[in-house]
């Protein structure tokens, strides 16, 4: 196999460029207003359904979603199981060497002597540090980006890119996060992951008969 980048980013287009536009998006906000006028402005836009919805949103970009995720995929293909965990696995340690190396407060403790003012949703274990950038928001990316590479209709990079972003937003929604962290925790997931697919893709193994197996067809070996 001789994958390259611009191989991959062709396969992800209808997730990368709608991406790009996003992030530029992203990154004009960042420089027009504070952190404390986007996060009050994400924060004062609250609703009962939202409260109900935005943690299960968030969960989507956990631990336990990639091991579930992975345990389907080795039903079917060890190779994608394989690329899906140890991709998040790399993306989640880049995104934890940044998060200690900035330390950053989380809103919470950012905003200690206003809390009076902030949303806060019930039943939710608020956090206090290291907070930039997003881990949830780093492993939604990761994911989306992967399957949308996987799909073999491209299109539904369209809805994976939303379901990431829903991630990203639900982490600011729920005051565990800032726009910048989740900003830059997309930008860190899909930047990591195309360099990683780029790697582990030319890898022969990965496309050897044996490792397109899965638990359902173990037979066929």
């Amino acid at each position: 196999m001789n994958i390259s980048i611009k191989d991959v980013l062709y396969k992800i287009r209808f997730f990368f460029i709608p991406f790009l536009i996003v992030l530029c998006a992203c990154l004009a906000i960042k420089l027009t207003f504070s952190r404390e006028e986007i996060y009050f402005a994400v924060n004062s836009h609250n609703y009962p359904w939202a409260d109900a919805i935005a943690p299960y949103l968030t969960d989507l970009g956990n631990f336990w979603t990639v091991v579930v995720l992975t345990l389907i995929l080795s039903l079917f293909n060890y190779s994608k199981a394989f690329l899906l965990v140890l991709i998040n696995a790399l993306t989640a340690l880049t995104a934890q060497v940044i998060k200690h190396i900035f330390d950053a407060p989380r809103p919470t403790l950012y905003f200690q002597d206003q809390l009076s003012r902030i949303h806060l949703v019930a039943g939710v274990d608020m956090l206090k540090l290291h907070s930039f950038p997003s881990g949830h928001t780093v492993s939604a990316f990761t994911t989306a980006l992967l399957f949308t590479y996987w799909c073999k209709n491209k299109i539904y990079g369209l809805p994976l890119l939303l379901i990431a972003m829903l991630v990203g937003y639900s982490r600011m929604y729920l005051s565990e996060h800032f726009f910048e962290d989740v900003t830059a925790g997309s930008a860190i997931g899909v930047i990591t992951t195309v360099f990683l697919i780029v790697w582990l893709d030319n890898k022969k193994f990965i496309h050897s008969e044996k490792w397109n197996r899965g638990l359902l067809n173990l037979k066929k070996a």
